[in-house]
């Protein structure tokens, strides 16, 4: 009688998520299936935890609704009716249709869409970016989410780390400036709770009373959209009380006396008038963060999401260096660390293979893109999605449902399921899962490189993003030996491994050890900025940027190729305060239909809308809700717990109210990521979003929102 034995093996992973966190992994496999994804606890920055999203993330990869094959559609556009077809024949239709549309029409006519679905380097952001590029087609802006970020802080500091986020241990006061760490950016949370237990201040400035506000000294509500004025407001203060540090203004930085002379704009009064913050708490918090050093921010992305967000990112960016914050351990600012890992895009975007003339089209203007509003010539006639889910993430979803129906337009989408982006679609491919693929993975929130490996085999045809653009070079005809590389060899050629920062580092101990820190210094010690350095033109902070003299520009996630000016509105070289396209106090008019600001902030429990379809995800994040204060509720005739419609001229979105004092009064909250094929009513929260850019990076202005509230 035999006895069978289990094949047990552990395998290194990392975390695939648009997350700043990047959180190590570790596969444990027993007899070929993957019985549970750990977090690693020798990894310095995750420490062997995960958050509550991948808390079934073994589960998730035999969800039985999962794309296993490719389909075609087998019903009306919208109606997720497909039928399983082999990869020969949807590559065959795939040709047969572009070809079709590249001789009628010109390959421009053809458009990518894609984001941070995977943050991977060969199978995220930017993994198809050479393939389009070498096809003709336009040009998709990625701009959906850090865009304005990015902008504003390189126009400030330069394409630096900044402050090291396992820094924030040292510092003695931080502000959490637009951003809920707990839910977003958990496992930097623990080096704020170190600081705070060894007697930190922890300041969060949010309009809503979140998680992360409720465990701080001191939570400051701020009118959403104003945060430039308060950062203004506290300059006024710091300057005027001769708080700055002089010494360090005059030798790095750049246009004080500019910045002198906006700040005086914006008295502590007036301030309080813009921001709802009393006088009171702009001199307290200026006096506190200028005089406990070190003084530390953390950025969210939050503050780029209404018309003046890049203005806000730059007048906060420029505090640090106005007090001398950068010259101490845990002092300074951190928007995307990011900057500090040494890519070579012109090796992964292949931007010389970009035809001279070829136009650009913003993915966050997809819906009037594809419905003629922009009026293209050539029109759009087929659109290639993965990695993203427009229809739930993209604002105006009204406009990107009608394009999307048009029976003119051919639509392939590569997904792991039938997202709400993938009901329109005449194709589908299907993509494998993290713990089937190979892939370095990019992370925005600390300085460790991470090597994913797979654990277990792919199910049914599902394939790699990389390899899917190999797929598709083939089908297209292209030989370039772009396409002949094997991954380890794509990797070698994306990074510049003879670059200081990856000095001792290489595949082969990755594919040992799983992570490597980069070598940028200890964070015990390290003060990247104590003596300027800045990554800037003049080598200084810009409070008056250099950069802003040629208009608007985007710089967008990960510093790829498209750092070309952009037309836009014209930049003032010094921050200033741009009030919302819509609130109360800049649009009245408006406001007397739409009288509540609205803001979408990400969920505890989805990824975006990344484990918006799991039913323990589902049970965890709750259904959709409708966070408002009773007093707005009670003017309704809103009881807590009933359902409601949230609308505008854009479109509505219904939920379930919840009466709580975490908003202001005038203030609702409805988080993004819900599906909306599983919600009441059939929209989500982006039915009533404008398509409409920040002052700076072409981000968008999810957060700049004015809405109704009624009871169904």
């Amino acid at each position: 009688m035999s006895v069978h034995v289990s094949d047990t093996s552990v395998v290194k992973g990392a975390c695939p998520q648009d997350c700043p966190d990047t959180c190590a992994f570790l596969y444990h496999v027993e007899d070929g299936r993957l019985v549970e994804v750990a977090g690693d606890p020798d990894h310095p920055m995750t420490r062997g935890g995960l958050c509550v999203k991948l808390k079934d993330f073994a589960e998730h990869h035999y969800n039985p609704d999962r794309l296993l094959y490719p389909m075609r559609r087998s019903g009306p556009k919208g109606s997720g009716q497909f039928q399983r077809i082999s990869w020969d024949d949807a590559l065959a239709e795939i040709k047969r249709s572009w070809t079709d549309i590249t001789a009628q029409y010109g390959a421009q006519a053809i458009m990518p869409h894609a984001y941070l679905g995977h943050q991977g380097t060969l199978n995220g952001l930017t993994c198809g970016d050479a393939f389009f590029n070498r096809l003709g087609a336009s040009v998709a802006e990625k701009t959906y989410c850090e865009s304005g970020s990015s902008t504003a802080w390189i126009m400030t500091v330069g394409p630096t780390g900044g402050l090291d986020v396992e820094s924030l241990a040292h510092a003695k006061y931080i502000i959490v400036w637009g951003m809920n760490m707990i839910s977003t950016n958990l496992h930097a949370w623990p080096f704020v709770l170190t600081a705070q237990k060894n007697g930190a201040k922890i300041i969060v400035i949010d309009p809503v009373r979140t998680r992360t506000a409720k465990q701080a000294d001191w939570h400051i509500r701020i009118n959403p959209g104003t945060d430039a004025a308060l950062a203004l407001g506290m300059m006024n203060v710091i300057i005027a009380e001769d708080l700055i540090d002089h010494d360090y203004v005059a030798q790095y930085t750049l246009g004080f006396a500019e910045l002198k002379a906006r700040a005086a704009e914006y008295p502590p009064e007036r301030v309080a008038e813009i921001t709802g913050v009393t006088a009171a708490d702009i001199r307290q918090l200026a006096r506190e963060y200028a005089t406990t050093q070190p003084s530390a921010i953390r950025e969210g992305v939050a503050l780029e999401r209404t018309r003046g967000g890049g203005q806000a990112i730059r007048a906060i960016t420029c505090l640090p260096a106005l007090v001398g914050a950068w010259r101490h351990v845990g002092g300074g600012a951190v928007e995307m660390p990011i900057w500090e890992f040494p890519f070579k895009f012109d090796k992964i975007c292949r931007p010389d293979w970009i035809k001279p003339g070829t136009r650009v089209v913003n993915e966050l203007d997809l819906g009037a893109a594809l419905n003629g509003e922009m009026k293209l010539d050539p029109p759009i006639k087929s659109l290639f999605v993965y990695n993203s889910n427009p229809v739930s993430q993209a604002p105006a979803q009204a406009k990107i449902v009608a394009g999307l129906m048009r029976e003119d337009l051919f639509t392939v989408v590569s997904e792991l399921f039938v997202t709400d982006t993938a009901r329109y679609a005449d194709l589908l491919l299907p993509a494998t899962m993290q713990a089937e693929q190979y892939d370095l993975m990019v992370t925005w929130g600390h300085l460790y490189m991470m090597l994913n490996q797979p654990a277990i085999p792919a199910p049914g045809d599902c394939v790699p993003n990389v390899e899917l653009f190999r797929r598709l070079a083939r089908t297209m005809g292209f030989d370039d030996s772009y396409w002949q590389m094997s991954e380890d060899e794509m990797l070698g050629e994306f990074y510049d491994w003879n670059s200081p920062q990856l000095e001792g580092i290489t595949l082969e101990r990755l594919k040992e050890r799983g992570f490597m820190r980069l070598n940028v210094g200890d964070p015990d010690k390290r003060a990247p900025h104590a003596a300027g350095n800045f990554k800037t033109p003049s080598g200084k902070c810009e409070f008056k940027s250099s950069a802003a003299e040629g208009g608007n520009f985007v710089v967008p996630v990960w510093r790829s190729m498209y750092e070309a000016m952009q037309p836009g509105e014209k930049v003032d070289p010094v921050p200033d305060y741009i009030p919302p396209y819509e609130t109360p106090q800049s649009n009245p008019e408006l406001a007397k239909r739409y009288p509540l600001n609205m803001v979408s902030p990400k969920p505890h429990a989805f990824l975006n809308t990344q484990y918006g379809n799991e039913p323990v995800q589902q049970r965890r994040q709750g259904e959709q809700t409708i966070l408002i204060h009773p007093t707005d509720a009670a003017a309704r005739g809103i009881p807590n717990g009933s359902y409601v419609r949230v609308f505008n001229d854009r479109g509505a979105v219904e939920g379930r109210a919840e009466l709580s004092d975490d908003v202001r009064p005038g203030l609702v909250l409805a988080n993004v990521g819900y599906w909306a094929s599983l919600n009441r009513g059939g929209t989500s929260v982006n039915a009533t979003s404008a398509d409409r850019h920040c002052s700076l990076g072409q981000a968008g202005t999810y957060s700049d929102n004015l809405v109704e509230v009624a009871p169904l």
